[in-house]
């Protein structure tokens, strides 16, 4: 259809409209009380004081669009408070200038950095395991799936690798497929569980198999997949199981101290047939940006995530994730976090989260059963929500309207909301606004055509897939400009 020269006149012209749309919002001409932006594309030929940056860092400051403050933005902002903030940028700013790299320079952040780890590998119940920090859960999934691929290759002689996966993991997994070359099996969840369809899996494992997949929760629809049931395939099949904990990072573990255990099934390193955990520690560990810990149940398979060159000219060359330098700066953060909060805050602060999750949850239920229904029995701090009677993208333009910034959901479609400490003090208001949304969008079916409704409606056409696409390109390139 789009290979028509009229179609494709009409493409580019929508592409074009949407680039500026998208400019506008994400690379304005002015702050919002009119103020032109200050624009720096060169180096300036003298260095510019502190007193430009302070009033620069205030005006970028006005930018910022979302009541984060009040807990108005789904997940993405994890604020462990001002207190906490305090002590994050106390420890970084002692160790702005170190880099893991050479642990030789900088002895002090290797420590850190391997009590980061240990921490996690004892709250997953693996402590005779091994692991490494990443930047972030994508390169913990990364780093996985990279180990998993060399081992099988060096210990089952694989060479055209594939992997199993539920439709709900992360789509970090498909981006690991593409960069390692594996054949990515992609497996429909239970329509009603939203959780992993573990037959349907097993009858997609072939000998080129090099591991399958489980979350705990998935990120779409927060549902705990089946780990038992996957670890129990896993083992039998030799490969290995990734449990992507990323989302669930300091929840999950805290569960059943916060009173929250019932029907969670173990998903870390006590099912035996798990090789690997990813767990973000600058979620709900409200550790710095830019920290995650892959884990693997021995140092063994740790070290075929390993890259070591002992012939390059520069002398013998080790890292052991896709960095080479790294900021110690956060891993001083992070290791601060840790110590500062402790177990009972943890626990706090899961009680504190999940409870506004399940209250969340049970109002929907309760004061919009007609309208909305809850997708699948989430047990985490995530809850996905479609409707029967209106169009949810609608709801969630009427929502960004309110000031809120509320998940668009693909596949099936939905919205979902990421409780943090920050929302679970304001879910009253989401709720109450969630019923006004819904009122005016059953007075007004058609809408306004919002940003949700247009982007995820054309997903749903016959073109949609590669003009959202070609969209989603644009959205990065006005990133950079």
């Amino acid at each position: 259809m789009l290979t028509f020269p009229s179609n494709k006149v009409k493409l580019n012209s929508e592409l074009a409209k949407a680039r500026a749309e998208l400019k506008e919002k994400l690379a304005p001409s002015q702050y919002p009380d009119g103020v032109r932006l200050t624009t720096v594309k060169t180096l300036p030929e003298t260095g510019r004081g502190r007193e430009w940056l302070e009033s620069e860092w205030k005006n970028l400051k006005k930018l910022e669009k979302g009541d984060v403050d009040n807990g108005r933005v789904s997940g993405a902002v994890y604020h462990g408070g001002d207190e906490l903030n305090a002590v994050i940028n106390e420890a970084m700013a002692r160790f702005v200038v170190t880099n893991p790299l050479h642990p030789d320079v900088f002895p002090g952040v290797r420590k850190m950095e391997s009590e980061i780890v240990s921490i996690c590998l004892n709250l997953f119940n693996g402590p005779n395991g091994a692991g490494t920090t990443t930047s972030g859960g994508t390169e913990s999934i990364l780093m996985s799936v990279k180990t998993h691929r060399d081992w099988a290759r060096v210990t089952k002689g694989i060479t055209r690798p594939e992997m199993v996966i539920p439709s709900s993991a992360h789509a970090a997994f498909w981006k690991a497929s593409e960069y390692f070359n594996i054949k990515l099996h992609v497996i429909p969840v239970n329509q009603e569980t939203r959780k992993a369809n573990v037959k349907a899996m097993k009858r997609a494992v072939n000998p080129n198999t090099i591991m399958i997949v489980g979350s705990a929760p998935n990120f779409p629809d927060g549902a705990i997949d089946p780990i038992p049931e996957l670890g129990a395939l896993a083992k039998r099949c030799n490969i290995g199981l990734h449990v992507d904990c990323c989302l669930g990072s300091f929840i999950m573990p805290f569960l059943e101290k916060a009173g929250f255990g019932e029907g969670i099934d173990p998903f870390d390193f006590r099912v035996s047939g798990v090789t690997s955990v990813s767990c973000d520690t600058h979620k709900y560990a409200f550790c710095p940006k830019g920290t995650s810990v892959i884990m693997y149940r021995s140092s063994e398979l740790r070290r075929f995530q390993y890259y070591v060159i002992t012939d390059w000219s520069g002398g013998v060359y080790a890292s052991p994730s896709m960095a080479g330098s790294r900021p110690g700066s956060v891993l001083a953060g992070a290791w601060a976090v840790l110590n500062y909060i402790g177990a009972d805050g943890y626990t706090s602060s899961c009680r504190q989260i999940i409870s506004a999750a399940r209250y969340f949850t049970s109002s929907l239920r309760k004061l919009f059963p007609d309208d909305f229904y809850v997708l699948g029995d989430p047990k985490g701090p995530v809850v996905a929500f479609n409707s029967t009677t209106v169009n949810i993208y609608a709801v969630g333009d009427v929502m960004s309207k309110k000031g809120w910034h509320l998940s668009a959901l693909g596949g099936v479609g939905g919205l979902h909301m990421a409780f943090t400490r920050l929302s679970a003090k304001s879910v009253d208001k989401l709720i109450e606004d969630l019923g006004e949304a819904l009122k005016e969008v059953k007075a007004s079916p058609q809408g306004s055509g919002g940003d949700m409704v247009a982007l995820y409606g054309l997903g749903q056409t016959s073109a949609g897939p590669h003009v959202v696409g070609k969209l989603a390109e644009t959205f990065l390139d006005t990133l950079y400009e």
